[in-house]
Parts: structure tokens; sequence; C-alpha cells
């Protein structure tokens, strides 16, 4: 059992992790958490928790919803990953706007918040 352990990262091999919304939030969570770094730090118990809480939230809604029965449970979840996506924009904007970041500094960030925010708009049609 140990060798298994050492040689895997996650416990439970489960369908989530095959999706291709799973592989690109998990590009933007970690996207996420540079920039992050990168905030002054005294918004750690702030923005930066923020951010980071709504990303985490993207990616674990996405694997709670992929593990749901019927449509309607699995919609819900991939609505409030989406709602978190949308929190990360807003907060990016007010970094933006007090000039924590500049926005073409986000170019990577971006275009995998738009890929998420896309790929789980069709998913709740």
């Amino acid at each position: 059992m140990l060798a298994w352990y050492k040689s895997n990262t996650m416990f439970l091999q489960l369908a989530h992790k095959q999706l291709d919304i799973y592989t690109v939030a998990k590009s933007f969570v970690q996207c996420c958490y540079q920039l992050t770094k990168t905030l002054p730090p005294d918004e750690r118990f702030n923005m930066i928790q923020q951010i980071r809480r709504a990303a985490l939230s993207v990616q674990l809604n996405i694997a709670e919803g992929a593990s749901r029965k019927s449509f309607a449970e699995r919609k819900r979840f991939y609505e409030i990953a989406r709602g978190s996506v949308i929190e990360i924009d807003a907060a990016l904007d007010i970094a933006a706007e007090l000039q924590y970041i500049k926005k073409e500094e986000q170019g990577k960030l971006g275009e995998l918040m738009i890929r998420t925010f896309q790929m789980l708009t069709k998913m709740v049609a």
C-alpha cells in the first residue's frame, strides 16, 4: 500500500480527473495562486484569501459535481463553480483598479478564465 501511495499523488482515481474542464480549471487555480503571490502583503487576509478560496471552489465544485448521479445535481455544482470564476474576475478587476496588477499582465490567467467560464457555461446549458 505504501508503494502505491508514493507513486500516486491522488488517492482516488475518479472520472472527474478525466474531464477536460477539470484539467483547465486546475491550470486556472494554479495561475490564480501564482498571481496572488504578487499582491501586496497587507492583502494577505483579504483579497489573496478570497481569490484563492474562489479558485479552489471552481475545481472542487467541478470534482463534486462530476460525482453526482442526476444532471440537476451536477448542473448546480457547475453553476457554483462558474459563479466562483465570476467572483475571481471581479476581484481581479478591483486589484487592477487599485494598481496591484496590470490588466495586460494577466494574459494566461485571462485565457484560462475565459476558457473555464465557457466550458462551465456549456455544461450547465
